[in-house]
C-alpha cells in the first residue's frame, strides 16, 4: 500500500508534484541509489550514482551524492551539501536541498514505498525528476509501476535516463 497524496494537479503546468504526506526521516536516511533521472547539466554523464543521506549535529541533513564518469570504472565524482524540512509538522516531505552555499533548491518526495525501499522525486518544476531505490536494480515490474505513477502525474517519462548501476 502507498502513502497518498496531498493536493492537486497544478492547472497552470500539468503536473503534478504534491508530496506524500508522511516522511519519517530516521527511516528515509541512509543509501539510495539512482535508477533513472531527468538529464540535467549537475549529473549529466554519471553512472552508478547513489545519495547517501545522515543526520548532522546540527539537525541539518548532510547529503553526499556520488557517481562515476561515463562508466563505472571512471572516475569518482563526488558532491557534499546539507538539507532541511523547513515545515516538518505540516509537510514533512517538501526538503530544501543546498550544494552551494545558501542557494537551496527543493526536494519533493512525491511517492514513497511504504517501506522506504523506493522513492520517487520531483522539484517545483517538472524539469527535475529520480526514482531511487534502496538497491542498484529493480525488477521491470516494479519499474513499470513507477512510470505509470510518473505518468498520472503528468511527467514525461520518456526523458527518463536509466541509470547503469553496478550489478549485485
Amino acid at each position: 500500500m502507498d502513502n497518498s497524496i496531498l493536493g492537486c494537479k497544478r492547472s497552470n503546468n500539468n503536473f503534478d508534484n504534491s508530496v506524500v504526506k508522511r516522511l519519517d526521516i530516521n527511516r528515509y536516511l541512509g543509501r539510495w541509489y539512482e535508477i533513472a533521472r531527468y538529464d540535467h547539466k549537475f549529473e549529466r554523464g554519471l553512472v552508478g550514482v547513489t545519495a547517501d543521506y545522515s543526520l548532522r549535529k546540527d539537525g541539518k541533513i548532510k547529503v553526499i551524492n556520488s557517481g562515476y564518469r561515463n562508466t563505472l570504472d571512471g572516475s569518482l565524482s563526488q558532491a557534499e551539501g546539507k538539507a532541511k524540512i523547513p515545515d516538518p509538522i505540516n509537510h514533512p516531505a517538501r526538503l530544501k536541498v543546498s550544494f552551494f552555499l545558501f542557494f537551496y533548491g527543493d526536494y519533493l518526495v512525491l511517492e514513497l514505498d511504504e517501506d522506504y525501499q523506493w522513492a520517487i522525486i520531483g522539484s517545483s518544476s517538472d524539469k527535475y525528476l529520480w526514482i531511487l531505490s534502496r538497491t542498484p536494480q529493480i525488477s521491470d515490474p516494479l519499474y513499470q509501476k513507477l512510470l505509470t505513477k510518473i505518468q498520472r502525474r503528468g511527467y514525461d517519462t520518456s526523458k527518463l535516463l536509466k541509470i547503469e548501476q553496478p550489478e549485485i
